[in-house]
């Protein structure tokens, strides 16, 4: 009987709600053969016992290992990640009024936090002072106060601080993700590559019998 291929691809990070991991919880799988499709996805590749780390790090060697004791003719191709960070979540511990007010608070930090660092730039800089300077230059005597220049730069910070993020309420002005959003994105992967690199070096990554 010839081999069967399957291809596996493991994703660096997943979140779980159950303490059953399954293979197509971390994984996309794809195999011409259906059946054996079905019982990859439907491996179970670890459980989360109680006072056990909310965390762990799966090797996809030990995901093939498991593929190919319940599948012996099946030749497993990684395509994806070499290992996979875990982490079981509890979904209703991230509701209620706790989580409102969390998400309150940071929203003000934000704002008051954004406000106070544009105005300690422009009073570094002396912003009025350059308005000034320039309104006289241009317009050959001094301006008796607020110019046109104050009132163009303030509309185009706010115009430029909406492009920046990318939303107007709750609406994308477009497809493409902002800067912080790619930073974020970033900072997740350089996490978890950091938290499955210290797991391998503790030896505490789930790897084959």
């Amino acid at each position: 009987m010839s081999e069967v291929i399957l291809y596996l691809k493991a994703e660096q990070n997943a979140e779980v709600m159950e303490k059953d991991v399954y293979v197509k919880d971390i994984a996309s799988v794809y195999c011409s053969d259906s059946d054996v499709r079905r019982k990859a996805k439907e491996l179970k590749i670890h459980h989360f016992r109680e006072g056990e780390r909310k965390r762990q790090v799966i090797s996809v060697l030990k995901i093939i290992e498991l593929i190919e004791k319940e599948c012996p003719d099946v030749m497993v191709f990684s395509m994806g990640e070499n290992a996979t960070l875990i982490e079981l979540v509890n979904v209703n511990k991230h509701k209620g009024t706790v989580q409102m007010l969390k998400l309150i608070f940071v929203a003000l930090i934000s704002f008051f936090g954004t406000g106070f660092t544009i105005m300690a730039f422009h009073n570094d800089i002396s912003i009025n002072k350059l308005f000034a300077g320039v309104y006289e230059m241009v317009m050959g005597y001094p301006s008796d106060g607020y110019s046109i220049l104050e009132v163009s730069y303030s509309i185009g910070l706010a115009l430029g601080i909406v492009l920046f993020f990318n939303h107007v309420g709750g609406r994308r002005l477009t497809k493409d993700p902002t800067p912080i959003e790619v930073e974020m994105r970033v900072y997740e992967t350089e996490v978890n590559k950091a938290l499955i690199e210290t797991a391998d070096r503790e030896g505490k990554t789930v790897d084959p019998s």
